[in-house]
């Protein structure tokens, strides 16, 4: 099927005006990943459990390394929980308004208890490859969770800033050894006072390389640091993506105190060697 005009529309704000040319394929699912956003204010309406259930099967339906399924997801409810972690994570008020907060945690823990019942070690949990498949298989699941939510009309907010004190808060959640907080996801229904859009994304160009990897053009970066700043002035804020990437990357201070995750990793029982 040729791309339609929702669809057109859709791609036109996710590009910022510089969307990919020609009718691309069209579909329910395209249309739906096209208008994600990033949710921040939530009604008090709440999410049942068989919502929840149904977003957690879709997470476990995403690929994971040689099916080890090296992650596990904690749902917090409990009102003063969901204070403490909006409190650790740098006081995101939307943690404590949305209906839900899910925190997506690589765990080896599970395989390392496995091994142990049949006599054996564990080694291989220590090393770097076995931290980032436990990363990539929570990132993998938390992103299909996103669009599940997104399926059923809620609104959802990734929270990388649970890696802000990942020691306090793999204590609030319980983690054992072995297990390390990846990334939290607020969901809930969406307010609909909420005034925020589809963030424009780089154009394919900068990102897309055929058969060879080409270095950005910096005509295009600063059109498309244009089209974010006509966005951020739709929200009554003045900001650019430039100006952030320099911030991210210039020193510390872009980490927010997460330059100390290889010490937290292997406290947590991940040394990652």
């Amino acid at each position: 099927m040729t791309g339609t005009t929702a669809t057109d529309t859709a791609l036109d704000r996710r590009y910022g005006g510089d969307a990919p040319d020609g009718a691309l394929p069209s579909n329910e699912v395209l249309d739906l990943l096209y208008r994600h956003r990033s949710v921040r204010r939530f009604t008090a309406e709440p999410v049942d459990d068989a919502t929840v259930t149904a977003i957690v099967a879709a997470a476990q339906s995403a690929a994971t390394s040689s099916n080890q399924q090296a992650w596990s997801v904690v749902e917090i409810r409990d009102p003063e929980r969901r204070a403490r972690a909006a409190e650790l994570a740098g006081q995101q008020e939307f943690i404590r308004d949305a209906a839900v907060f899910l925190v997506f945690v690589a765990d080896w823990s599970r395989a390392i208890g496995v091994a142990a019942t049949r006599g054996a070690a564990a080694q291989a949990v220590d090393y770097v490859e076995s931290t980032l498949v436990g990363f990539v298989d929570a990132a993998l699941a938390a992103q299909n969770a996103v669009v599940a939510a997104e399926s059923l009309g809620l609104g959802t907010v990734y929270v990388g800033s649970v890696r802000n004190a990942p020691l306090e808060v793999a204590e609030l959640i319980g983690l054992p050894a072995g297990a390390f907080p990846v990334v939290g996801l607020a969901i809930g229904h969406p307010d609909p006072a909420d005034a925020a859009g589809v963030k424009p994304r780089l154009p394919q160009r900068v990102v897309r390389h055929r058969e060879t990897y080409r270095p950005a053009d910096a005509a295009d970066l600063a059109r498309y640091d244009e089209a974010v700043r006509a966005y951020y002035a739709t929200q009554g804020a003045a900001r650019g993506w430039l100006d952030a990437v320099v911030a991210r990357v210039r020193d510390i201070a872009g980490l927010h105190g997460r330059h100390t995750l290889r010490g937290a990793l292997e406290r947590r029982g991940l040394p990652s060697r």
